[in-house]
């Protein structure tokens, strides 16, 4: 009965909350459509105001390098006739030419000058640690030597600056004496600059950065230094900061945003000034405007909103119980969920338990027939030592020591047998690397040597020419080569003439088969599921093929098996090949 009432006093409501509903839709609309008219006006306004001064500020700089460049630009003429400077290179004689060149500079204002010989020697210079510097290999030395005006070098330097100097030739009595040389001073400019949040660039005739804010840009064209900026997310950051709020197209990006571009002419050698401005004066202000809109508009909002949430109150009390019972039923599944968690970190430890578990079982197969392989060179160095010992009782030092070399011999080969088995016990390596198939085949059939010995089975190789290289863990693999001629063995005990046959072909992929002559596979759905066997109990846990199968997947291939047609199994490992390409990406 109570719940009868409340769901018709909530049909009372309906009308209501109808109309509270479309008073919201109504207003929201409105409120949008607002807000989009006053950004766009007031966006094209504010940024033509913006780009308006961003060109004057082009214009004024573009004055004021020129007029930097200009003013430089006569003192080489002046100072190529100074009588004082063309009389110290006649007569050798330049004690006080430093000093009249020092006070120059600050007349002039001048970043430094420099008197060159006519072999290019530093005579004077107003920085003295720069005296008898040979300039004879530098462009505005022979260039001026060449010309009768002054000419303008702007040279790349190996920070990535640029130098900029006029140099003019010298002549007494028709012949050329020396080369007067003025620096200019312009990254001054780049300073003042910098103060502002603009970047400005001056590319030369090339299009090559000489002059900027941004150091790293020096040298570049202004294509490759735009794409120095970064890339991540750049365009993202641009169309959230500008484009849903602009009905300008951005110019450029520039440190992620979009920005603002104007070019300008500088009538100086087809130099060209660049600004990027970013769109924050623009958004500030015109965000200013539309906050008070926004606000007027969320306090009508609020009045619709404070009418809905009389009728959401109802609603809610209806549902606290059903949130009630969805949270104790979240939290008995978040328990759940922990616990499943909990038991798989447990499987995986148990799995790679058992992994290296089967690894000693079958260490411990071999374990007899090796104590025996070993028995046998400890039995020959017993006898050769006997032998040794005679012969040095005969004075035969040589005879003797062949025996040693005998017996150095059976000292490698024991210690071969030995290796192997460590190698075989040992967990695999981290981190992958080149492994050649033909070697980890050869040494998995040296591991296997003695159960092979204890049977005679035909042993069929088909391996290709050159080698066959993957990426992988050569100590897993082996592992699982380990395995399938084992389960190849073990599949042919009941045959009359055991054959094992061993294909390793390379293509797209390095394929490695092992083919027997046993009664084949009963249940191809199963074989790979962990503690699936045919053996009888005692002879294995079920483990060896799942174990491959896993290690073959985290190398990136695949553990397939089928029936041959001739009968037995068939086992294929399939693993990526690695070639030039594939080993130059590792």
């Amino acid at each position: 009965m109570a719940m009868s009432g409340s769901r018709s006093g909530l049909r009372r409501a309906g009308p209501f909350s109808g109309r509270a509903r479309i008073s919201l839709v109504l207003l929201l609309l409105t409120a949008v459509g607002t807000v989009w008219i006053t950004n766009w006006l007031l966006t094209e306004r504010f940024t033509e105001t913006t780009r308006n001064r961003a060109e004057l500020r082009l214009a004024l700089y573009s004055g004021n390098l020129l007029s930097e460049l200009r003013r430089n630009a006569i003192v080489p003429q002046l100072l190529a006739r100074d009588p004082a400077l063309i009389s110290a290179l006649n007569s050798q004689d330049f004690s006080q030419s430093s000093q009249r060149l020092i006070s120059f500079a600050d007349e002039i204002g001048a970043a430094s000058l420099m008197l060159l010989d006519r072999d290019g020697r530093a005579v004077a210079a107003t920085d003295r640690n720069r005296l008898g510097e040979s300039h004879r290999e530098a462009a505005y030395f022979f260039d001026a030597l060449r010309s009768n005006t002054t000419v303008f070098t702007a040279l790349a330097q190996e920070a990535g600056n640029y130098s900029f100097s006029y140099a003019r030739r010298m002549e007494s009595g028709g012949d050329t004496v020396g080369v007067i040389m003025v620096e200019v001073d312009l990254s001054k400019f780049e300073g003042d600059w910098a103060r502002i949040t603009d970047a400005v660039i001056v590319t030369n005739s090339e299009g090559k950065v000489i002059l900027s804010t941004e150091p790293r840009w020096r040298g570049l064209e202004l294509k490759e230094a735009l794409q120095r900026q970064p890339a991540e997310g750049a365009i993202e950051r641009a169309i959230r900061a500008t484009a849903d709020w602009t009905a300008q197209q951005a110019d450029a990006y520039l440190r992620g945003e979009a920005v603002m571009r104007i070019d300008g002419k500088i009538l100086f050698q087809n130099w060209t000034l660049t600004t990027f401005t970013t769109y924050t004066s623009v958004r500030e202000r015109v965000n200013a405007v539309l906050a008070l809109e926004i606000m007027g508009f969320a306090l009508l909002a609020a009045l619709v909103f404070y009418a809905l949430s009389r009728q959401s109150a109802i609603r809610m009390a209806l549902f606290q119980r059903d949130a009630t019972e969805l949270r104790a039923l979240n939290a008995r599944l978040s328990r759940e969920i922990a616990e499943r968690e909990r038991v798989q970190k447990n499987l995986a430890v148990a799995e790679q338990s058992l992994a290296q578990s089967s690894k000693l079982a079958a260490l411990g197969e071999m374990s007899a027939a090796v104590s025996h392989e070993l028995n046998q060179p400890l039995a020959a160095m017993k006898t050769y030592l006997a032998g040794a010992r005679l012969l040095l009782r005969r004075n035969r030092p040589d005879e003797a020591l062949s025996a040693f070399h005998r017996i150095d011999d059976l000292i490698e080969r024991m210690g071969a047998i030995t290796r192997q088995l460590k190698s075989f016990a040992r967990k695999g390596q981290e981190q992958l690397s080149p492994v050649d198939m033909s070697e980890a085949l050869a040494s998995s059939l040296a591991m296997m040597e003695p159960q092979l010995k204890s049977r005679r089975v035909k042993i069929t190789k088909i391996l290709p020419n050159g080698s066959v290289r993957v990426m992988g863990d050569r100590m897993r693999i082996e592992q699982v080569l380990v395995n399938l001629l084992r389960n190849a063995l073990d599949a042919t005990k009941s045959v009359d003439d055991p054959q094992v046959e061993i294909i390793l072909a390379s293509g797209e992929t390095a394929t490695l088969t092992v083919r027997d002559n046993g009664t084949g596979i009963e249940d191809l759905e199963s074989l790979f599921e962990p503690f699936y066997t045919t053996k009888l109990p005692g002879d294995g846990v079920g483990l060896g093929l799942a174990i491959s199968s896993g290690i073959v997947s985290e190398l990136g291939g695949r553990l397939t098996a089928r029936n041959g047609e001739d009968g037995g199994a068939v086992f294929e490992m399939q693993l990526p090949i690695l070639n030039e390409s594939t080993e130059a990406a590792e």
